[in-house]
């Protein structure tokens, strides 16, 4: 089975499930609060392998018992843990997040040892990432390291696929035209193009700005009114799935770390993406952020295989 590496963070989340957010000065009681492992890297990592694939991570910890809980929670789903390293003096990264009734969420992150992920780190993982099929990365690691993985990934024949999250207003594109796979949310394409995304004409235009500087496949994800394919030879969509949410923690992560399973097992990408889409909608009828995710059995349960077979309709380029 093909093997997807992740570049990228982990955290500690500090959920904390809210009736209204507080105003600036406030003091409100809240019903509950939860902690679990997450990090946009992390969270892709585990839902890749919790769907079967075998899944390779670099990434720094800290050197504290939030460590010792995320190297054992990779062990658990059956991640390879050889260079998730562990940074003496540092803490690891932590998210305070805040879920409203609605399931919609609020959320910190302080980077911790995920700061010092550097392009050493990379070179010193080289041939564990030359055996893979798709290489993950986010932008919740230095992006320099980014930039470096990269490069690396072109010059050893690796497919690249980058989630500019969170979005950084000096990213420099240049150093992205050799990635496979870009994938923004309405507002990172916004600050990566400078350009409005208020109607779905005007993301695809933006997005076809990013392929013509070398990207080549842009995606676009618009939460709940699905995604859009976009590519040198047009634009394809990908509808929402319709389901109660519950908590969207993690459902960008989810639709990501399915999508990377789904396409490196042999589907065309805009079957993936609709896998995934669905991947994603069933993530968030439940609690959490990685708890909420399925394994193949229970999503197969949950959503049966539909028909997935022949080519995508504008081949990425």
């Amino acid at each position: 089975m093909s093997k997807i590496a992740v570049v990228g963070s982990n955290m500690m989340d500090l959920i904390t499930y809210v009736d209204h957010m507080p105003l600036r000065g406030e003091t409100v009681e809240a019903p509950s609060f939860e902690m679990g492992h997450g990090g946009k890297g992390a969270n892709q990592a585990i839902a890749a392998a919790r769907l079967g694939s075998p899944v390779v991570m670099v990434t720094r910890v800290g050197d504290d018992t939030f460590a010792d809980a995320t190297i054992a929670n990779f062990a658990r789903n059956g991640i390879d843990t050889t260079h998730v390293i562990r940074t003496p003096g540092l803490p690891s990264g932590v998210a305070p997040i805040f879920v409203e009734p609605t399931g919609e969420n609020s959320i910190l992150i302080v980077k911790g040892a995920n700061a010092l992920l550097a392009p050493a780190d990379v070179e010193a993982a080289s041939d564990l990432l030359k055996g893979c099929a798709l290489i993950l990365m986010q932008l919740e690691i230095p992006v320099e390291t980014v930039y470096h993985t990269v490069r690396w990934a072109k010059e050893n024949g690796v497919p690249t696929l980058l989630v500019p999250a969170p979005a950084l207003p000096h990213l420099d594109v240049a150093q992205l035209k050799d990635l496979g796979f870009l994938t923004p949310n309405e507002t990172e394409l916004a600050t990566l193009t400078n350009m409005p995304v208020d109607t779905e004409a005007q993301v695809e235009a933006a997005a076809q700005t990013l392929i013509a500087r070398g990207i080549g496949t842009v995606v676009v994800t618009m939460g709940g009114r699905g995604a859009l394919l976009v590519t040198r030879a047009g634009t394809q969509r990908v509808a929402p799935v319709k389901v109660e949410p519950v908590d969207t923690t993690g459902a960008g992560d989810a639709f990501i770390g399915a999508f990377a399973h789904f396409h490196t097992q042999g589907l065309p990408v805009i079957a993936a993406l609709n896998e995934a889409a669905r991947y994603a909608a069933d993530s968030i009828t439940r609690r959490g952020t990685q708890r909420s995710y399925a394994t193949a059995e229970e999503f197969r349960t949950r959503f049966p295989a539909r028909g997935t077979a022949g080519r995508d309709a504008l081949a990425p380029g």
